[in-house]
Parts: C-alpha cells; structure tokens; sequence
C-alpha cells in the first residue's frame, strides 16, 4: 500500500503554504485519501486469524501485521507527508483531526505487532523443535525451555502478559504436543513394531505429554515464589485436559504392551517349547496373544480423542477380562514356592491368603463374563472357563497341602518352644574370656513361637481347624506380650546402665554385678515359657536394676565432682600478665615475671586444695562399694589406678597448654613487658640486658614445669598420699607427678621451642641496636684531645661552620628515631639512648662553640693590638 503525494510545490513556509486555500484544497483531498487507505489497512489487518492450529502461525501472524503496519508508518515519517500534515494543522483543517486518529490507531497497532514479534521471536526456536523436532527427546529437551521463556515474555511484554493472549498460545502449544503424539503413536502399526521399541515410543510420548504440565507447575511456583510477578492463574482445562486425557491412554497402550511382552511371550517362549516338546500348541497360544490386540488395530474412532473415552474405555474392559484368567494362572505359577505376603501376615497363612486373593480375582472375572451370555457360551468363554476350572482345583490343592504341612510342624515343634528359658545369655565379642561389659541377656522369645500364635489366629479366620496348644498359646498372646514387653525394657535398662560404665567403674563394681547376675539367673537357667513365676521374676529384676542404678548414680556423681575439680585444675593459667599501668604502660621485665611468679603461686595454692580434695571423695565411693573408708580397700586398686592416671594427664595437659600458650604469646606482636636500651660505652645494652632476660625467660618455664611438684603421689594401691621418703641421711625427697612430667617428650620439646624463640627475638633486638653504633664516635673519641688537634691547625670559620652543623644534624637525628619499638612480647623504650646520644651530640656542640670563642676572642685581641700600634704610629707621624 502507497500513499500517494500530490504534485505539487512545497518548498516554502507552513503558514504560508497554509494561507493559499487551492493548495490546502488539494492537501485535503489527498489526505482523505490516506485515512481510508490507512484505515482500510489496519481494519484487514486486525481480522487476520493464524493460518493452522499451531504457536508458529501465531508468530507468522503478527509478523505479516508488523510488515504491512511497518510500510504505512515508515510513509507517514516522510518529510513530504509530515510537511502535508503540518500545513493542514496550520490551515485548521476539518479534516485533520480523523485523519490524526486514524494515524494514532495506525502507531498503537504498529507498536503492538513490532512488540510482539520481538517476544515471540524468543519462542521460535524452541517452537520450531516441538514441531519439526527428529524425536521426543528433542521434544522433552525443549519443553522446559520453552516454559521459562514464555515466563520472560509474561514478565516483560506490554501485550502478552494478560490471560486472552497467553491462554490461547499456551492453547497452541498444547495442541501441537498432542499433534505431535498422535502422529507418532499409530494403533494400526503400534503392535505390530518391535515390542521393546513400542513400550519405548509409548514411554517417550507419555513423558512428553505429562511434561508439559509438570514445566507448567514448576515455573507457576516460581513464579508465585518470586513474589513481584503477576501470577498464572490460566484456564487449566483448555490447557491440560486433552494432554492428561493423551496420558491416560498412553498408560493403557504400556500396560497392553506389558502383558504381552512380560508376561506371555516371556512364559510361552523357547523354553516353554522345549520343556513341553509340544511348540506347536505353544505357536497357537501366542497367535491368540497376538489376537488380543486385534481390537485396537482396527478402532474406527480416534483412541486420543476425549469424546470417543467411553468406546475406548470398553475396549480396554474387553483386553483385561480376556488377559485377567491367563495372567491369574500365571501369576499363580510363578510364585508358588515365593509367594508375596501382605504386610504382618504370617508364611502360611499369608500364602493361602494370597492364593485366595487370586481365586476371587479370577472369580469375579467370571462372573463379569457370565453376564454377557454370548461372551461365555463362545468357544473363547469355554476355553476361559475350562482355564478357570483347572486354576481353582491347583489353588485348593495348594491351600490343603499348605495347612496339613503347618498343622504337623506346629503339633511338633510347640511344647518345644515353649520349654526354652526366658533369657539367653551371650558375648558380644569372639573373645573366650568375656568381662561385664561383653556379656550381653536377650529374651529367648523364639521367632517362630510368635510365628505359630500369628498363623493360628490368621488360620482360625480363614476357618481352619487349628491344634488345641496353638489356640491356647494364641489365647495367651497378650500375657506373653506383656511379659516380652517387660523382660525387653528390664534388660534395654541394664544394658543402658552398664554402657554407662568406663573400664574403671566396671572393675569397681564387680561385685555388685556378679550378684545382679544371680537374680538374672533364673531366668536364663530355669524359668521358661510355661513358668508361673514369669511376672514375679520381671519385679525381682527389676528392683535389682534399680538399686544397681541408684549406686552407679551416686559414684558418677562423685566422679562428677572430681572430673569438675580437675577440670578447674587443667584449665588454670600459670603465666597471668599484670595489668596495664597508665594508659599503654607495661612492666617492666623483672616486674612481669615477678608478677607471674606470684600469681602462679596463689594458683598453685588453690589447684593443690582441689586435688587433696579428691581423695575423700574416693574415700566415700569407698563406702558406697565397699562399706569401708580406708582409703586403700583392695576392691578399689584399679579405680584408684584410673584416678591417678586421669590426674597424670590432666597435669600434663596443664603444662603443655600453658607452655603451647605462652609460647603463642612470645611470637605474637603484643608486647608484655618493656625494656629500656641505654648506651654503657662503647656498647648500647638492654636493661635489663639478653642474658638475663633469656635467664629469667628459662627460669619461669621451669617454674610452670615444677608446679607439679606440689601434687604428691598416692601409695600404690590407694588414694593415700605418699609421705616423705628418706634417701640418705640428710636427704628427703617427695614422690610427685613431677619427674614423670618434666620428662614427658612433649613438655620438653615445648620448652625447648620457648626458648629458642626467645632467643631468636633476643638476637634480633641485638643487630637492630647495632643501628646506634653509627654513633659511636661521639662516645669513642676523647673530646678534649680531638679539640686540641683541631684548635692546632688554626680552623677557619667554615670549618668550625661544618663542625658544629654535623654534630647539631646528629643531635636532632638521634631525637627523631622510633623511641619505642614493639617487637614480639617486648617493647624496646629507646628515649634513654635517644637522649644519651644528643647529650653527647650537644657536648661536642658546646665544645667547639668554647673553641670557637677563644680562637676568636685571641683574633679580636691581637686586631686590637694591630689597631693600637697603627693609631700610635699615625700619632707620632
């Protein structure tokens, strides 16, 4: 479409072209001309429908729009045009103002189809692979992508995000997915395929189908999820309603196909031929199973069409209730030595129960087809029926056989189940010496005891005669209940107890166990399922656990308290810093360890407290146990053992932690205390200097070390600490954890790592004082000889200039270096050197300032003699 241009002269101004009435005449006519040009367009355009059913045409659709509305606007922005528009805007037109609405309409649909086919562009791809995809692989690839992308567009386009446009293209969409199974699934040629391939096409079509609406879902909840986008609230039925029905029916090809591969041809196959020598009647069978799916081959209605669901759904019938006998049969057969139980069903039972099941099944089948006369009285009716007779007659064998053979085994076994004893006793380890810990009791309540109770009131239901002893132990099943209940909870209670137990307190309460055994003995010795005493031995049990309880209660509650008290003792920290004086002031080194010495003293003080503690408290498990107070009573010589073991490590773990943590102190940049560095010529020094340092650094790590000197060993046996022993005559020494600590590998080589550090660090600060060295001739020299030497060579005044500069340059260098320098745990305070350097810097100022002065004052004298002469002279003249 054209818009034709007047030929006429439209060179000059608006107003004036406005003012000529002939050339706006001409101007109108042919904009009248346009309007119905333009409307005429967009009207043809707007009732243009998509040619096919598919998503694509709607693309092609609005594409053609785009191209036509496209041409019209791109006319209506030529200079010649807008000049004709702004002349009869100028000229007030009565024809201007339709003919600006007609161009509004043409702009608003031109933006809506340019819109559109920029979004749905998006979609193209992926519609181009559902449609003329090479599988429904490509299809089940495809789908999801295309469900996020028809999000985007929901999200961002002006037009597609409402309900009448998205609906009708996810409509399209829909309808190409069943096109395109319907195309792929033909009934005519499904069955007569390779079967494997069937079942897999089937599988696929399914999958793609119910994929649709499985992409749909997801991308709804994230939607909803997302919380700032308009939800998809679209009109289900239009979009689902054909694919799901699609679905079912896929379902119900898979199924047909299942029958035949799995379950006929897999029984009347080869092997079948060769067991049965008769392939011949085997060949017939299986043309009968092809004949099954004859029906389907030759449908005079469409399978995937909802209107058609009640013709398909009777074919279906007519399938299952020919397959149903046949597969009973089979199913029977197959499972006669394994049969399937339903849940809580005993062997026995549940077999006869089960094959039951199949009768009616197969029961209710016939009586479907009796309902239909001229389906039963036909020679296929006969043949089922015939099948029917045949499979009844080996399931009542079955269930008979399976009774007389339960009924026997039962009359036989049960008193002598009912004769075991009430317990077992056993070892949980292969070990042939088993302590406390490894013994472990379980009721002797024989699986199969409560298999018989569960056969007989199942066989009583099914009518059954069932043994007198079975329904009397089956009458009895709730009493034997309740006496498994409690035997299971009287042990799971002793075996928790005794899990509770260390190595320790399993030796210390031996007897106390050996004597909990003798109430359990009867019960894995004497008393069994007959017993009457069953109930009074649960309380006796019982009551022996819970004082057993009560004891292990009170001696970990004492093992509580001691644990509490080594905890406090492990925990301590033997190198406290002292606190910070004024501001950032530290300690000085004497002063830190001095105070680390004292503290560590009152710590001792206390933790020593605590570990004496200790002994009366094994003293009154002593009682507990032992009903002494002794403190060396020979049933406790391994717990008290364990105790000293536990002490041991404990005081180990003391020393290492404190040495791993004053170690971390030492290489950690926070200084704890400070030292001054002062200059004792000719050398610059720390005070107090390394050695001492390093001195006083090994003597608190021997200290901590000897801390365990205080803790004193117990006598061998007991809790008793050991008194003095005397060595010599003047000698006595005390037997504490001390040499065995202080020799532990661990201690050592965290010591030694200390004190290499320390060290290190030392040697550090020693070079970077070596820095002042460069000083060192204003303390080397001797000022006055140095003086002399230079008054003799008669200086001039720009050498005493560059004197006295150098040594003021010194004086104010050595005042600007760091004057204090963290490094590591020491803080070096340089003020003291700092200024014993400008001292002496000042001295030599001072010096040649005196050398100076006389040199000058003897140069004034003697000018002044000069001048005297000289004037006496011209006086005499």
């Amino acid at each position: 479409i054209k818009l034709e241009i007047p030929d006429i002269n439209l060179d000059g101004e608006v107003t004036v072209l406005a003012a000529v009435p002939e050339v706006v005449e001409t101007l109108e006519s042919y904009a009248m001309t346009w309007q119905k040009l333009i409307s005429a367009a967009v009207e043809e355009q707007l009732k243009k429908v998509p040619q096919g059913n598919g998503p694509l045409a709607e693309i092609d659709l609005w594409r053609e729009r785009n191209a036509t509305l496209s041409g019209l606007s791109e006319q209506i922005k030529l200079p010649e045009v807008e000049k004709i528009l702004s002349v009869l805007q100028e000229a007030e037109s009565e024809h201007i103002e339709s003919l600006q609405n007609v161009l509004t309409d043409l702009r608003k649909h031109h933006l809506e189809a340019l819109d559109n086919v920029r979004f749905l562009s998006t979609l193209e791809r992926h519609l181009k692979n559902l449609t003329h995809g090479t599988g429904f692989n490509v299809v089940l690839d495809t789908i999801p992508s295309l469900m996020n992308a028809l999000r985007m567009v929901w999200i961002i386009s002006r037009h597609y995000n409402k309900d009448e446009r998205m609906v009708p293209l996810m409509e399209r969409i829909a309808w190409e997915i069943s096109t395109r199974v319907c195309k792929v699934v033909d009934l005519r040629t499904l069955f007569k395929e390779d079967r494997t391939a069937a079942k897999n096409k089937i599988t696929e079509a399914k999958s793609t189908l119910e994929e649709w609406k499985k992409s749909y879902f997801t991308v709804r909840a994230q939607i909803e999820a997302s919380g700032r986008e308009q939800r998809w609230e679209f009109d289900r039925k239009r979009l689902f309603e054909k694919t799901d029905y699609m679905a079912s029916i896929c379902q119900d090809l898979y199924d047909t196909l299942q029958v035949v591969i799995e379950e006929f041809y897999n029984i009347f196959g080869p092997e079948l031929k060769a067991v049965t020598g008769d392939p011949k009647r085997i060949d017939d069978v299986l043309r009968r199973v092809d004949g099954l799916t004859s029906p389907m081959e030759q449908l005079t209605f469409d399978p995937f069409s909802i209107k058609c669901a009640h013709q398909w759904k009777f074919v279906m019938e007519e399938f299952k209730g020919e397959v149903s006998v046949g597969n009973v049969k089979q199913i029977f057969i197959q499972n006669l030595k394994n049969p399937p139980l339903c849940k809580n069903h005993p062997p026995v039972a549940g077999a006869i129960y089960w094959s039951r099941s199949l009768f009616y099944r197969i029961k209710h089948t016939i009586i479907r087809f009796q309902e239909v006369e001229e389906l039963f009285a036909s020679e296929r009716g006969k043949e089922v029926k015939q099948i029917y007779l045949q499979v009844a007659k080996k399931m009542k064998e079955y269930e008979d056989q399976k009774y007389d053979q339960w009924r026997d085994v039962t009359e036989q076994i049960l008193p002598q189940l009912l004769k075991k004893t009430l317990l077992t006793k056993s070892s949980v380890t292969d070990e042939p010496v088993t302590t406390e810990k490894t013994v472990h009791f379980s009721v002797n309540f024989s699986p199969r005891l409560q298999e018989i109770i569960s056969e007989t009131k199942y066989m009583e239901q099914m009518g059954f005669p069932v043994p007198e002893m079975a329904r009397n132990v089956a009458l009895q099943e709730d009493k034997y209940l309740r006496y498994i209940d409690g035997l299971k909870n009287m042990l799971d209670h002793y075996h928790r107890l005794m899990g509770t137990l260390n190595e320790a307190e399993t030796k210390l309460l031996d007897d106390h166990i050996q004597e909990l055994w003798r109430v359990f003995r009867s019960g894995h010795r004497r008393l069994n399922w007959n017993s009457l005493g069953i109930s009074d031995f649960i309380v006796r049990c019982t009551q022996a656990i819970g004082k057993f309880e009560s004891l292990i209660h009170q001696i970990h509650k004492t093992s509580e308290d001691i644990n509490n008290k080594l905890l406090l003792i492990e925990s301590t920290n033997l190198f406290k810093s002292p606190p910070s004086k004024n501001g950032d002031e530290l300690p000085k080194a004497k002063e830190f360890f001095e105070h680390v010495k004292c503290e560590r003293a009152e710590d001792v003080e206390h933790m020593v407290r605590k570990y004496i503690a200790i002994g009366p408290l094994l003293t009154k498990v002593e009682g507990l146990v032992a009903s002494t107070n002794s403190g060396k009573s020979p049933k406790l010589f391994s717990y008290y053992a364990y105790w000293e073991n536990r002490i041991y490590q404990v005081l180990t773990q003391l020393i290492l932690k404190n040495l791993q943590a004053f170690n971390a102190s030492i290489v950690a940049n926070v200084p704890l205390f400070q030292t001054e560095t002062i200059l004792s010529a000719p050398e610059i020094i720390l005070q107090p200097n390394a050695s001492e340092i390093d001195k006083m650094t090994v003597q608190c790590i021997r200290d901590c070390v000897e801390v365990t000197k205080h803790f004193v060993r117990w006598m061998h046996g007991t809790c008793i600490e050991c008194p003095p022993q005397r060595v010599e005559e003047d000698e006595v020494i005390t037997l504490s954890f001390y040499n065995d600590i202080s020799q532990n590998p661990l201690v050592i080589e965290q010591a030694v790592l200390i004190t290499q550090n320390v060290h290190k660090l030392l040697a550090y600060l020693s070079n970077y004082l070596n820095r002042w060295k460069r000083y060192r001739l204003l303390w080397k020299l001797d000022k006055d000889i140095v003086m002399e030497k230079f008054a003799a060579k008669k200086p001039t005044c720009v050498a005493f200039d560059e004197k006295l500069q150098f040594y003021t340059k010194v004086a104010q260098e050595a005042t600007q270096q760091p004057l204090v320098k963290d490094e590591r745990f020491i803080r070096l305070q340089l003020g003291p050197l700092a200024y014993t350097v400008q001292e002496s810097a000042r001295g030599w100022v001072i010096s040649l300032g005196k050398l100076l002065n006389e040199s000058a004052r003897e140069e004034l004298f003697s000018l002044q003699e000069e001048i005297e002469v000289d004037a006496f002279s011209s006086c005499c003249l």
